[in-house]
């Protein structure tokens, strides 16, 4: 019989599992530069300079993304975070150097690489798989719009060969891998801190749920807010590089009037996922006509420089350090040199916490809802797992000591536990 996976498909990292009988969890490995890694980045790298049989610029997703990236000579396109575009009706195709792809190719590209991988370690997957999704997808304002989402979702799996998908909530499916830790019986709050939602369950498991066989009347409610570590990043981009890129300057136009740059080009610079975007022919023209009407020339400069060499991993990358490293730090250095931008600045975890006081508040009024919908007091949850990435920001752990205490705060496998409870979840369809 084949496997039927487990699928978190991530907005920045995606992890592929399945369940065995006797109820453990094996994880797809992948090849990263000689390394094996669980995580697999969930970007595209299109090459320029090399084309499929049918003409197109050849894309390679995942790790091998990463490593093409830095390693061409010619630079190409890198692309990211695209299941943020999900919800976005505005967000319907582009173009990789003169060939139109839609939302849905570009993820397929992603899930095809997925099942590679999964398929070679594992064999036969079969066309059934058990995929994450967040409560509501970044940018969705409606019911609507969830659906939405998880139809160009379902689109992109189908094109890859399943036909039989299960969508499962994420936190949930983190509950069911921390259920696999507990000897008794309790109500656990999941907190799931992805890439660009932040997702909360409310869930009854343990060893005598499990046996009993799980029902959807275990599940007491959901929650989820689009804000998590893009967002925290962000804030970091904002306050430190792009005023270096000229946000915050001026130019003077032909009528002499002293104006603001376009806000709307920082923006898209905060979101690490539109940055591509911004290297249209019309974008790069408006911008070199900047550089000639700005006061701080240099600052547009470098910010034609960072578009131009698609240098949005390498920022990503150095903001995101800095952000991780300010959860065991005061203070940390975030760095980043090229050509045209030679940035060191030190970054403090207080002035950090500032930046992201309004999420941190969004995220609590999100759990907060949550408690008064299902009418649960923090003294009736047994333990709150914390899982993902930005479930070690310090002010958001912060947020759930105060509210439940630091004894009953759990955590493990930030990473890979939705995939794990995504091929339990699997599991149970079996039996």
């Amino acid at each position: 019989m084949p496997h039927v996976i487990g699928l978190d498909f991530g907005t920045t990292n995606s992890a592929v599992a399945v369940a065995m009988p006797d109820g453990s969890t094996v994880l797809a490995n992948f090849d990263a530069d000689g390394e094996r890694t669980t995580i697999f980045r969930s970007v595209l790298y299109f090459d320029p300079e090399a084309r499929t049989r049918d003409g197109r610029s050849r894309a390679v997703a995942g790790p091998q993304a990463i490593s093409s990236y830095l390693n061409a000579e010619t630079r190409g396109r890198l692309m990211q975070s695209l299941k943020s575009h999900l919800a976005s009706r505005l967000f319907r195709e582009t173009y990789m150097f003169g060939q139109k792809y839609t939302l849905e190719e570009l993820i397929a590209l992603i899930l095809r690489e997925l099942r590679a991988v999964a398929e070679a370690q594992f064999g036969d997957i079969g066309s059934s798989v058990v995929v994450g999704r967040p409560v509501h997808f970044s940018g969705a304002g409606s019911e609507e719009d969830d659906a939405f989402a998880l139809s160009r979702l379902r689109r992109a799996l189908e094109w890859v060969g399943f036909d039989r998908i299960v969508f499962e909530f994420e936190p949930v499916a983190a509950a069911y891998e921390f259920e696999t830790q507990l000897d008794h019986d309790e109500l656990i709050l999941t907190a799931d801190f992805g890439g660009g939602t932040s997702d909360f369950s409310l869930m009854q498991v343990g060893p005598g749920v499990r046996r009993r066989g799980h029902t959807a009347q275990d599940i007491l409610g959901t929650a989820g807010v689009a804000i998590a570590g893009d967002t925290f990043d962000s804030k970091i981009m904002r306050q430190v590089v792009a005023p270096r890129l000229g946000q915050g300057s001026q130019y003077r136009s032909a009528f002499n009037k002293v104006l603001p740059l376009p806000a709307w080009l920082y923006s898209n610079i905060e979101r690490w996922h539109y940055l591509s975007f911004l290297k249209s022919k019309k974008t790069m023209q408006m911008l070199a006509e900047l550089r000639l009407q700005a006061l701080e020339p240099a600052k547009i400069a470098a910010l034609i420089h960072v578009i131009e060499q698609d240098l949005g991993y390498h920022l990503y990358r150095a903001v995101e350090q800095t952000k991780i490293e300010l959860s065991d730090r005061a203070l940390s250095p975030l760095r980043f040199r090229d050509a045209a931008l030679d940035l060191e600045q030190l970054v403090r975890r207080d002035e950090f916490e500032i930046w992201i006081g309004d999420e941190i508040t969004a995220i609590a009024a999100c759990l907060d809802r949550l408690l008064e919908h299902t009418g649960v007091v923090p003294r009736d949850v047994g333990s709150v797992f914390m899982t993902g990435g930005s479930s070690f920001v310090p002010a958001v752990r912060r947020l759930f000591e105060a509210r439940f205490g630091a004894a009953r705060l759990r955590s493990g496998g930030e990473l890979t536990s939705v995939a794990k409870g995504l091929a339990l979840r699997a599991l149970d369809m079996q039996s």
